[in-house]
């Protein structure tokens, strides 16, 4: 072998060994990536994209440089009828899915817009004061009671055991669903109210009793039985 042709082999042998340590430099580097991608699905980061391009069943976007893609199912907490007009458009989005081996990368923005209405419903029932007399719609029936729909977003259950003042054997007794009700807020606990149409009947009755004897009538009286209202009255 003469020196030219020694000397082409090793610039060929240096460039192949270049050309692994760089491919080797480059898989490790995305393995960290994958490995910080599944970090972010793992701690439940929120992420602002933006939507890159548009395929069929979805749109893509990259997180860190790797491809990713969001269903059209879950874009968002309303039906998604053109992906177009998705195109360039800025979102927040969770990681769902992430296989390194499949290179495959699946994002949710709906996941987030459910997050923001759980905890906008959240602060919005916190915001609620126990005694509060509401109007309302029977939206669902129960065996246990009656779902109210109270507005803004907001339902609550009236127990059973406070339709009436009378013994219920069911709801339907007392209210059927589409009722347009008047409703007491009695407790608002753990993202739950609780609501009461038998309290406005105590509240009725306690009223007339208190006026009867000549006791003045207030929240508080509202809020005690009749047996203990009445075993203050003097005689």
């Amino acid at each position: 072998m003469d020196i030219m042709a020694e000397e082409v082999k090793e610039t060929r042998e240096d460039f192949e060994a270049q050309l692994e340590e760089s491919l080797n430099k480059a898989s490790t580097n995305e393995d960290a990536v994958w490995n910080r991608l599944e970090q972010m699905k793992e701690d439940g980061d929120v992420l602002a994209l933006t939507v890159g391009g548009v395929v069929n069943g979805g749109v893509i976007v990259y997180v860190e440089g790797i491809r990713g893609f969001i269903p059209a199912s879950l874009l968002s907490t309303k039906y998604v009828e053109d992906l177009n007009v998705w195109l360039q458009k800025d979102v927040e989005a969770k990681i769902i899915t992430v296989e390194p081996e499949e290179q495959r990368l699946v994002l949710s923005a709906k996941a987030v817009e459910k997050e923001k209405e759980r905890k906008e419903r959240e602060n919005k029932i916190n915001e609620l004061k126990v005694g509060t007399v509401v109007e309302g719609t029977v939206e669902n029936i129960m065996p246990y009671g009656a779902f109210v729909d109270i507005g803004d977003g907001i339902s609550g259950l009236v127990h059973i055991s406070q339709l009436s003042q009378k013994r219920v054997k069911s709801p339907e007794e007392v209210v059927k669903e589409g009722d347009a009700v008047t409703v007491k807020i009695i407790k608002v606990a753990n993202g739950k109210v609780s609501l009461s149409i038998k309290a406005l009947e105590d509240d009725k009755e306690a009223a007339k009793k208190a006026e009867e004897t000549g006791v003045e009538y207030t929240e508080d009286a509202a809020g005690t039985s009749l047996g203990d209202l009445l075993a203050n009255i003097k005689l």
